[in-house]
């Protein structure tokens, strides 16, 4: 019989049938259009791709873990701050 391998392991590991991959697919696509319009983007970089937003809390609102170095998510505090030790 002719086939072939499916290869993406991570959206549709899950699914049964043609018809659960194609909801999926349908599903991320929704998404991504409404992160589209809600200003994230996507940049190409060696490492492979990255969706952005110049916003943190627009970004933390979706759920999503920033993979910036630990030193780039840090807000420093002014000396004059109150909260401050």
């Amino acid at each position: 019989m002719a086939h072939f391998t499916w290869r993406e392991t991570g959206l549709t590991s899950d699914c049964a049938s043609l018809e659960a991959m194609a909801a999926r697919f349908e599903e991320a696509a929704a998404l991504m259009r409404r992160m589209a319009g809600e200003g994230f983007q996507l940049e190409r970089c060696s490492a492979g791709q990255r969706i952005t937003h110049p916003d943190p809390a627009v970004f933390e609102a979706y759920g999503f873990v920033s993979e910036e170095p630990p030193v780039r998510q840090l807000t420093l505090l002014s000396s004059d701050d109150d909260s401050s030790p």
